[in-house]
């Protein structure tokens, strides 16, 4: 594949991880950064505050100036939070060149997936998104990953499988787009729940039957909003929900066990000192199992403790009391 301009919008930890990866493949990256501060930290230092290992290459350039990461770009690739999409793309106006998305969440107020906030500025074949396990501090590090590439049109999924595909990066196409956003959005939900679990000393069975009635959750939201039920068995469903709810890097997992262990919401969200997209999307996924008629009941008490003020303990005791009904999957 011949290199490419790629205007990158997002210098978190994970838009820092998958600029490298390019970068490394000889692409050359312009990287827009919100902060100004953070944007000059980055061109001279070449490596991440918040991660333990891995440079940027030459190739990657940042900039505080969205104008100057998009300008003749071959595509654009997207890290910013589920709440900031919209804004930006607002910023970026008439949009002509794929868009690759990375970020998971739902929009609160519309509860749209991410795909459809951005399909709204951009000519929705030229969508598409990457999703998957896939924590920025092994992929910088070049550990082995394999993630999931969907899009509204075939050329752009191909695109976005050559443009980010490595012997330690590997890619595996999925038509089904929603069902790839959707799981990358809902798992972090059920990351805060074990996270609150393993903080108040539940162990590694009740973070098994939350982690596999999370997943029977995703499956009955997701069938609701479209989304293919094999696809929340792969790697953007299963796969990201196991990593994120298992690894002690995982944001929305420490966000859920700072809580456990007596920090506020805000207060824990301060600490991490980054986004916790699960906090986010449990809002909109809440209102999406009440339009719809579905019983969200770990979505529910996650969201009762982030923004009711519910006791931790409370809320395991409401879960283990509810009414035992027949397993269906």
């Amino acid at each position: 594949m011949s290199q490419k301009k790629i205007g990158y919008l997002g210098a978190g930890t994970w838009g820092f991880a998958l600029s490298a990866l390019l970068g490394d493949k000889g692409h050359e990256v312009v990287v827009w950064a919100r902060d100004p501060a953070l944007a000059a930290e980055l061109e001279k230092s070449r490596a991440h505050p918040h991660l333990t290992g891995g440079f940027a290459p030459p190739t990657v350039r940042f900039t505080a100036s969205l104008d100057e990461a998009v300008q003749g770009a071959d595509a654009i690739v997207e890290s910013v939070t589920s709440s900031g999409i919209r804004p930006v793309f607002e910023r970026l106006g008439p949009v002509g060149v794929p868009v690759i998305l990375t970020s998971k969440g739902i929009e609160q107020g519309s509860r749209l997936l991410l795909p459809e906030v951005v399909s709204e500025f951009v000519p929705k074949e030229l969508v598409g998104i990457l999703s998957g396990p896939s924590l920025a501090d092994e992929v910088v590090k070049h550990l082995p990953t394999s993630v999931v590439c969907s899009a509204y049109d075939p050329a752009v999924m191909k695109l976005i499988h050559e443009l980010f595909v490595t012997p330690h990066f590997r890619i595996y196409p999925n038509e089904d787009i929603d069902g790839v956003a959707f799981g990358g959005a809902m798992k972090n939900i059920i990351a805060i729940a074990c996270g609150i679990s393993d903080g108040l000393g539940g162990g590694d069975n009740a973070k098994a039957a939350l982690m596999t009635r999370g997943l029977h959750e995703m499956r009955k939201l997701g069938t609701a909003k479209g989304c293919a039920p094999e696809t929340l068995n792969g790697l953007s469903g299963m796969g990201d929900l196991s990593v994120t709810c298992m690894s002690q890097s995982s944001r929305n997992y420490r966000f859920g066990r700072l809580i456990a262990e007596g920090f506020s919401p805000e207060g824990a969200r301060q600490k991490i000192g980054m986004a916790v997209e699960g906090a986010y999307t449990c809002v909109a996924a809440r209102e999406l199992g009440a339009k719809h008629g579905i019983p969200l009941p770990i979505t529910e008490v996650t969201y009762a403790i982030i923004y009711d003020g519910l006791d931790p303990r409370q809320a395991v005791r409401a879960l283990l009391q509810r009414a035992i009904k027949e397993e269906h999957l």
